[in-house]
């Protein structure tokens, strides 16, 4: 029990302003932060020790995040449905799964190295040191990866207008990972 305490106060800061910064919402990030951390507790016993916890509890808000988004953006389809009485909005893609499709495919055309770099440093919340030493590479080489990673990300982005309908709105999906 104690050292859930310690874990909750180390991270809730964070695990709020990175929902925060996803939803737009403090009272939906103050939300995601009790579920964040409820699920820590319920999975307590299954939780590799070994792994970086910031991780997991990254992932974990910003997947209960883009949930948040998915359920406003379809009560707002609603309404306009509702609204209009146009039966043409069930046919509408679901934007948030476009704008992962469209982050997975930029990812994927990324190198081996700067993929996996992405991935330990962005996705597993690893260090570059952590990184550098998992890949056996200096960790000014992790640096320069995850950065012409990032640039390589944001130029396939902004080449995909699925993207644009969601930027307009003031929402990016980079703010949880860059």
């Amino acid at each position: 029990m104690n050292a859930f305490d310690e874990i909750y106060w180390r991270y809730q800061r964070a695990v709020f302003l990175n929902a925060c910064r996803l939803t737009r919402s403090s009272a939906a990030a103050e939300d995601i932060v009790q579920e964040v951390f409820i699920s820590l507790w319920e999975r307590r016993q299954s939780i590799n020790p070994e792994l970086p916890l910031a991780g997991w509890l990254f992932v974990s808000s910003y997947n209960r995040s883009v949930n948040v988004l998915k359920k406003k953006l379809r009560e707002s389809l609603m309404v306009d449905r509702l609204v209009s009485n146009d039966a043409g909005f069930e046919n509408l893609p679901d934007i948030s799964e476009l704008q992962l499709n469209v982050l997975n495919d930029a990812i994927s055309r990324l190198s081996n190295q700067k993929r996996r770099v992405f991935e330990l440093c962005k996705l597993h919340g690893k260090t570059y040191e952590e990184a550098a030493e998992e890949m056996k590479i200096s960790k000014h080489t992790v640096k320069e990866y995850l950065s012409e990673a990032i640039a390589s990300i944001r130029e396939f982005v902004r080449e995909h207008p699925i993207i644009g309908i969601t930027l307009t709105t003031g929402m990016s999906i980079f703010d949880p990972l860059f």
